[in-house]
């Protein structure tokens, strides 16, 4: 089938083998490539006595049939592992230009088990596969290490994924890093692979991948381009402003988390924080992913104050949001500083920013003090206090090797209420995409198995922002805190998963630019074959019904699918949600029936198992 290399390679540190095995046939046709033929693989080396961190657990790298052709927003790769932060399924998704290197080196798959007995790094190309020594990029940062590396590389074309300093530490929200600041941030990948004595993996190849239809293939990329510019969140905020662009919109629905999830908006910010003020206050450069058609990355360079001459990958949104509303830091330059630091040592962002905004309000309330932290003054808006935090945290020093287990894990240990402001899900923290005033989102938060997620599906765009999509068979909006009737979110999930088996951008379907039937006809136009949208979008539930069993396997059922107190107890003080709880409970129903998953336990029922051709796993 076209689209694929059609091999597996596994790496064995501990043995220092290799082997290559063959894609299996009927994995194409029923989990099409990427996270859908990750997470089968994956299927196939569970075993819930091991610990995540154990040598033999797997970390998977996995491609989509778009990767590595002329395919725009073709340049995604899906990360799959047992993730430390939840116990889980661990499931992480990353851009810049890794995906189509690996594809071009000839492989469409690469998992990687046991643990090196010295500090080694993977060097893989089309020609040799070679575990390399690492003992002289030990413990430096992202940019040494990924500069030190191209150069051995001696490929121009060689791309590099690598850990930090916080996954050598095995800090459970370490990221794995590419371009610099592209992370696979969610889950605590990093930690994997530091756990495995593995600092980075390199790959370069000159392979083609070849296609069904070239001249089907450049005129649904016409077709995308043209969806793109016509999609005004795409053409209007995201294309020239990057994700910065979401910052004062989500304000605006009540959906952004301030103060530690305390309020829901906060507009004294938007001059600050927002695109705007972002693109006067920073020297800022716009970045393409491989294939990409929007250039959402931004480089920065501060301009001004005491981090001037300062530069690096963001801040993206959601470290505006992490950094800036939950923490209280209503300046860009300490935002962006914060950015900085927390990709230079390999770690996610997203939970860094949440975990010390949740440390501020244990602070506020008398659960930490000044000898607890440090003497880390902890208060709202404390900007050194929080950059020092971030060090400590990725080194594992006093106060921050608490924090470095993560929100979930460190509130246990402190005992009393102190869970009650952790604001996370099996594990994982919580994105700045608020659920009272979206309680689509809240749904999509509480039963993602990798832990609180904000983009499988991201929900708000139908309840929040009012989009419909007759494909999909939304086609009247949707009341944004209605808690029941969530049985839209079902086929959005689909649609958001067959972007990832694809190896596609979300971007490009996020806001439903992209329609459905173009995603259809571009992947035959790839592989030659005739799926129709509900083909597509069948292979997309067949992947989320095996993540769920998966983490049945790991002891995850409905019990599990629970979000943080004040959110279902305490009304919103602010925004268009002012008053609102969830009551999620009557949302899970709903999304149950839909998704043809027991109310009890929420595990998919055995017919539903058979629809799927999925019997295999009962």
């Amino acid at each position: 089938m076209k689209g694929y290399t059609g091999k597996i390679l596994i790496v064995d540190l501990n043995t220092k083998q290799t082997e290559i095995q063959k894609l299996p046939e009927e994995w194409k046709r029923d989990f099409i490539g990427g996270e859908g033929i990750g997470v089968r693989l994956f299927y196939d080396y569970i075993n819930p006595l091991l610990d995540p961190l154990d040598a033999e657990s797997p970390i998977i790298f996995a491609t989509g049939p778009l990767n590595g052709t002329k395919a725009p927003m073709g340049g995604r790769l899906s990360v799959i592992f047992r993730s430390p932060a939840t116990g889980g399924i661990g499931l992480t998704n990353v851009g810049g230009h890794f995906a189509p290197a690996l594809k071009k080196a000839g492989y469409d798959l690469l998992l990687i088990k046991g643990k090196a007995d010295k500090k080694v790094w993977l060097k893989i190309t089309d020609k040799k596969i070679t575990i390399e020594d690492a003992s002289n990029i030990w413990g430096e940062k992202i940019d040494f290490t990924e500069n030190y590396i191209k150069e051995r590389m001696k490929d121009k074309n060689a791309e590099i994924l690598s850990i930090g300093p916080a996954g050598e530490n095995l800090i459970l929200f370490s990221s794995i890093m590419t371009d610099s600041h592209r992370a696979a941030g969610r889950g605590g990948g990093g930690a994997v692979i530091g756990s495995k004595n593995l600092k980075a993996i390199a790959a370069a190849g000159s392979i083609s991948i070849s296609v069904a239809d070239p001249n089907k293939l450049k005129e649904t990329s016409k077709k995308v381009i043209k969806q793109l510019k016509a999609e005004p969140f795409t053409s209007g905020l995201l294309s020239p402003f990057g994700t910065p662009g979401f910052y004062t919109s989500i304000s605006g629905t009540g959906t952004l988390p301030n103060k530690n999830w305390q309020r829901t908006t906060y507009p004294e910010s938007h001059e600050v924080l927002g695109h705007e003020a972002y693109h006067n206050t920073l020297d800022v450069k716009p970045y393409a992913c491989a294939q990409c058609a929007i250039s959402c990355g931004r480089k920065t360079t501060i301009k001004s104050g005491h981090y001037a001459g300062e530069s690096g990958g963001g801040p993206e949104y959601e470290t505006l949001g992490a950094f800036g509303s939950k923490c209280l830091i209503n300046d860009l330059n300490t935002v962006a500083k914060a950015g900085y630091l927390c990709n230079e040592l390999g770690l996610d962002t997203i939970s860094a920013g949440q975990v010390i905004a949740t440390a501020m309000e244990w602070y506020e309330r008398g659960i930490i003090d000044d000898k607890k932290a440090d003497g880390l003054k902890l208060e709202w808006g404390n900007a050194n206090a929080v950059l020092k935090l971030i060090e400590k945290i990725a080194y594992r020093d006093g106060f921050g090797d608490l924090l470095a287990e993560g929100s979930k894990k460190a509130a246990e240990k402190l005992g009393g209420d102190a869970i009650d402001y952790a604001f996370q899900v099996k594990g994982l923290e919580m994105a700045s995409c608020g659920v009272r005033a979206s309680k689509g989102e809240a749904v999509a938060h509480a039963v993602s198995p990798r832990g609180a997620d904000h983009l499988r599906p991201y929900a708000s765009v139908i309840d929040a922002f009012g989009y419909i999509e007759e494909e999909l068979g939304i086609n009247e909006k949707k009341n944004p805190v209605e808690d029941d009737n969530k049985k839209w979110i079902k086929p959005l999930q689909e649609l958001s998963m067959t972007t990832n088996i694809m190896g596609a951008c979300l971007f490009a379907s996020i806001c439903l630019a992209v329609k459905p039937i173009t995603w259809s006809d571009m992947l035959n136009a790839v592989t030659g074959e005739k799926r129709t949208v509900k083909d597509l979008l069948k292979a997309g539930e067949r992947v989320i019904n095996l993540e769920r069993i998966i983490n049945k396997k790991f002891g995850f059922d409905r019990k599990d699918d629970k979000l943080p107190k004040r959110l279902l107890t305490e009304p919103a003080p602010d925004g268009v949600g002012k008053g609102e709880v969830v009551n999620l409970e009557v949302a899970l129903d709903s999304y149950y029936e839909a998704m043809g998953w027991n109310k009890t336990d929420g595990i998919p029922t055995l017919k539903k198992l058979e629809e799927l051709n999925l019997l295999w796993v009962a």
